[in-house]
């Protein structure tokens, strides 16, 4: 009997019901229950992994502290478990496939022909069970990406059938989250989308044990009782999801509706510890009543899709949260905002955040921002791009270096301000190459960064290939731009502030990915703080 329990969370019907919102949701509840438990992510598309993807592709890239460059489900599981993730978190159809490649290419199969069972296969399993072999987790959560019925989403199903058999009983359950959509016009919800669903599941030999059926409507128990006798699940099986006010409500959701009881059933485990919620609820009891309320504007060039900034989206709901604040956040492209218009579409505005980003489109509107905010004692905080925009803002305008910009956007620059990293001169490949991951930072005393965090060195997550021309720094520094944060190791400037300025703070790492429920990042506590003292000061 293996040691490790495992659960599969797989999708139906359609994409984007939430397979990550309830996996993360239902881990919540096990982890209250006093259990180690940990959630992986298996995608199958062939990219290695979402780091060369558009974020309009794909949504945010999220890194974690190994330098993993993962899909945007596991900041859901980071910000709802409070337990940091890792690269064997996110396994892609690329990663399986070159593995499975490269072993072939070393001889290791032997001679046989390598084909999708049982190699493919193997490999999926094998990386299935890392984190279980471990010895760290009771409980590992596989979520796979997809809708069962796709083409590429077989191998996983297919691993998933045998790796349950394998493991025995008790030891692995399959939760198959699905629709039930509501017909107006008939007045009724339909359970054959569903019924459909599953029947493709059990063709290809895998029988979901639980159905998490996602609705705007009220299930009611005829419905659940039908959708019982035609897939071949007990009543208690059918878990109802209904439209939450906020993903934060769905833990309690799903512990209403007993989830973690039926699958700790299935599993054969017992717990005598009920799970309380208590510190959550306080969050979500401060999140739905605030007490003020302030207007950040992000400007970004990716804010027609929003989960681009997922992660800076919930890391001012941590944030202001924790404060009583309620942060509504103006979305703002880059590319629309000019010299003539700045005034018109930044007004009103508490606060005024530059958002991470590649390449030269927008960045002209990122800089008119800045001198906006700059002149105007807005608090401000860039992050990344953000952070060299500032820079080179600063440069142009404070400084006097006319036509000050970053070698990303234009060669032979006469003031490159912020420059392509020493080593990353020589590299070609684009996939996985960046400066990537924790990278430690050591703050001055004085600095607005150190207040927030309120230690001297600090641990963020990195992604980026140009950084702050140290050969700049002093004349920077003389015209009022102070560099606050510096690498211990490598001397790279990690945070520039403006002394004179109320809250001008700018940091080169992602300081988002690392805000959970539990535990908002300071940084955010500090801007928002800032921004509410910057409102109450009129």
């Amino acid at each position: 009997m293996a040691n490790t329990k495992y659960v599969f969370v797989t999708g139906g019907v359609t994409s984007s019901l939430g397979k990550g919102i309830i996996a993360a949701s239902l881990a919540k509840l096990l982890q209250e229950r006093g259990y180690r438990v940990t959630i992986q992510k298996f995608d199958p598309y062939i990219n290695i992994d979402p780091g060369t993807l558009n974020p309009y592709e794909h949504g945010e890239c999220f890194v974690t502290d190994d330098g993993a460059e993962t899909d945007l489900d596991l900041g859901h599981y980071e910000r709802f478990l409070d337990v940091r993730t890792s690269q064997a978190n996110n396994v892609t159809t690329g990663r399986v496939y070159q593995s499975v490649i490269d072993k072939e290419r070393k001889g290791e199969f032997l001679g046989k022909t390598v084909q999708v069972v049982p190699h493919i296969t193997n490999e999926i399993k094998d990386r299935i069970q890392i984190l279980g072999k471990s010895g760290n987790y009771d409980v590992v959560i596989t979520e796979l990406g997809g809708t069962v019925g796709d083409i590429e989403s077989l191998p996983y199903v297919e691993s998933v059938r045998q790796l349950t058999w394998e493991l025995g009983e008790h030891n692995a359950v399959v939760i198959h989250l699905t629709l039930i959509p509501y017909l107006a016009a008939a007045g009724e919800l339909k359970t054959k989308p569903t019924q459909h669903s599953v029947k493709m599941m059990m063709q290809n030999g895998l029988n979901p044990d639980i159905l998490v059926c996602r609705s705007e409507h009220f299930i009611p128990d005829e419905i659940k009782r039908k959708l019982a006798l035609f897939c071949n699940v007990q009543k208690e099986d059918v878990i109802s999801s209904l439209d939450a006010e906020t993903i934060y409500d769905v833990p309690n959701l799903m512990l209403h509706e007993g989830l973690d009881k039926v699958v700790l059933k299935k599993l054969a485990m017992t717990s005598t510890k009920e799970p309380k919620l208590i510190e959550w609820n306080k969050f979500v009891e401060k999140h739905k009543n605030p007490l003020h309320k302030v207007k950040i504007g992000v400007i970004g060039k990716y804010v027609e899709l929003q989960d681009a900034y997922k992660s800076i989206a919930e890391a001012f709901i941590h944030a202001g949260s924790s404060q009583r604040i309620k942060v509504k956040v103006e979305w703002i492209h880059s590319e629309e905002i000019n010299q003539e218009n700045i005034t018109k579409k930044l007004h009103g505005l508490s606060g005024i955040m530059v958002a991470p980003g590649f390449g030269n489109r927008g960045t002209e509107g990122k800089i008119e921002t800045i001198k906006y905010a700059r002149e105007n004692n807005i608090p401000f905080m860039g992050i990344c791009l953000g952070m060299q925009m500032a820079v080179i803002e600063f440069a142009r305008n404070v400084v006097g270096l006319d036509g000050a910009n970053s070698t990303e956007m234009f060669d032979n620059l006469k003031y490159p301000v912020i420059n392509l990293m020493q080593d990353q001169k020589e590299v070609t490949d684009m996939g996985g190459t960046m400066r990537l991951g924790a990278w430690g930072c050591q703050l001055d005393h004085d600095s607005k960064a150190y207040k927030a965090y309120n230690q001297t060195i600090i641990s963020e997550r990195h992604r980026h290939r140009y950084e702050f021309n140290s050969n700049f720094k002093e004349q920077i520094e003389t015209a009022g731009m102070k560099a606050t944060g510096i690498n211990p190791k490598t001397g790279l400037v990690e945070v520039v502030e403006i002394p004179s300025h109320p809250w001008f703070v700018a940091v080169q790492y992602h300081p988002e990915y690392k805000s959970t429920v539990l535990n908002p990042h300071p940084l955010f506590v500090d801007f928002v703080n800032a921004s509410l003292e910057h409102v109450q000061s009129k």
